[in-house]
């Protein structure tokens, strides 16, 4: 068998740990974010604007359900990090078996819970008539396919969760090549449509699905189960389901929010909805470094609370923080300055690209803001306390889609102010974590 790819993270310089374990996070999420980017292009340029807002509709909805799947996992790799951290690999595998048989039921039925559903769902998000049905094919062959989505995540989760960041981004890299190349044949050659570009990804996943579970074979020990997949502990499963669900609120809480406000601008035109799909596109690619630095720095301080190595944990936020803040100016500035090219790849109609603009530059302004909030939250998952990072969240949400609301049809302002909504929800988020952070901060020894 080949070495061990794993890392204890409760040894070693802290800082270095944090950015090298970030940035094979980062390329993933760029990937994949790059991915969905190329989609909507190649729908936007080869199907037309109606089909691009149609594949934008479905996009918020979609990452609101992968949002959750993926939360229970982050909620089960924060668990194995303490396994992991504290050496006791017994429970270590019988938490991964349970988890992973918890989260293949729940992703089958969700999936096809939700491809039943997905008519009525887009009349509730006031969807256009005229991509109802484009939009209702793209979520159904997305959700159907929800299961490799869910495993390679899964055991991502898993890899990273005893240090290995970098095996995931392989399988990620070979799949997003793949995808494009899919979509390309399905949408361009064989004339499919956006239902080319949905089947393309879900083959894809499902290669990236067993391409990871052969390399957790062959390369972590640990996971090494044989039979033990079939393991299921009810009272690991309970505690699983107490990280893990109130993670997955947590991830899914600002996506409901998203689905908020893109139902607010949907009733504004389909000139808004495709800008409003371009422009979050990229907004999503400027944050989710933001939030895998927060990531990062779950797992590094979960396998030190997992060893009561506390001044590391300590270490490790000050550290994450530095990153954070210095990330938001770098890319607020970035973005500003590439406002227009960025929206241009998606559309070429004037109105378009005007609106996106607009918007693009606006939220440049506050980039650092949710990078403090994604710290804060790394903090909190990283020391045990979810409910934390879920009711932050929760206002959040809540804030962002009244202020959405009331810049839109109260001020009656236009679609370039929305991120102002974003802002709001940002600054109620860190009003409500800072107090708590502090106590935390001065009374984490004791409580470990």
């Amino acid at each position: 068998m080949a070495k061990d790819t794993t890392k204890d993270m409760t040894k070693g310089p802290i800082f270095s740990t944090i950015v090298l374990f970030t940035i094979p996070l980062v390329l993933g999420n760029l990937l994949q974010l790059t991915y969905n980017a190329i989609d909507s292009i190649i729908v936007g340029r080869f199907v037309g604007k109606g089909a691009l807002a149609a594949v934008g509709t479905s996009n918020p909805l979609m990452t609101l359900v992968l949002l959750f799947t993926n939360g229970i996992c982050l909620g089960a790799g924060v668990l194995v990090s303490y396994h992991y951290g504290a050496h006791d690999y017994g429970t270590l595998k019988r938490q991964v078996s349970t988890g992973m048989i918890a989260g293949c039921i729940f992703s089958l039925a969700v999936g096809a819970l939700i491809a039943v559903l997905a008519i009525p769902i887009f009349h509730l998000l006031q969807v256009d008539a005229s991509i109802l049905k484009e939009c209702a094919s793209y979520l159904r062959t997305i959700m159907l396919g929800l299961i490799f989505s869910f495993i390679y995540n899964y055991l991502a989760s898993m890899l990273r969760a005893m240090g290995d960041s970098k095996s995931p981004l392989y399988f990620l890299g070979l799949s997003a090549g793949l995808n494009i190349a899919g979509d390309l044949f399905f949408v361009v050659v064989l004339h499919m449509g956006i239902f080319g570009a949905a089947l393309s990804t879900v083959l894809c996943e499902a290669l990236s699905a067993a391409l990871c579970w052969i390399y957790t074979y062959r390369r972590i020990p640990i996971m090494r189960l044989g039979r033990g997949w079939l393991v299921f502990d009810g009272t690991l499963l309970h505690k699983t389901l107490s990280y893990g669900i109130v993670s997955a609120l947590q991830q899914s809480t600002v996506q409901i929010g998203k689905i908020g406000i893109q139902a607010l601008v949907n009733s504004l035109g389909v000139a808004q909805t495709a800008a409003f799909n371009a422009t979050t596109r990229f907004d999503d690619f400027a944050c989710i470094p933001e939030q895998n630095i927060g990531h990062a720095m779950t797992s590094v301080m979960a396998q030190n609370v997992g060893a009561h190595e506390m001044k590391r944990v300590g270490k490790a936020y000050r550290y994450g923080m530095y990153l954070e803040i210095a990330y938001g100016v770098i890319i607020g500035i970035l973005m500003y300055v590439f406002a227009a090219p960025i929206v241009s790849l998606f559309s070429t109609d004037e109105d378009v690209v005007r609106e996106g603009v607009a918007f693009v530059r606006i939220a440049a302004f506050f980039y650092t803001l949710p990078g403090i909030t994604n710290g804060i939250q790394g903090y909190f998952r990283g020391v045990g306390d979810l409910k934390i990072t879920l009711w932050s969240s929760i206002i959040n949400f809540a804030v962002r889609a009244a202020a959405c609301a009331g810049i839109l049809f109260g001020l009656h302002k236009g679609f370039a102010y929305v991120p102002l909504s974003y802002v709001a929800g940002w600054i109620a988020m860190i009003a409500f974590e800072v107090p708590y952070l502090v106590v935390y901060r001065r009374h984490h020894v004791s409580k470990f």
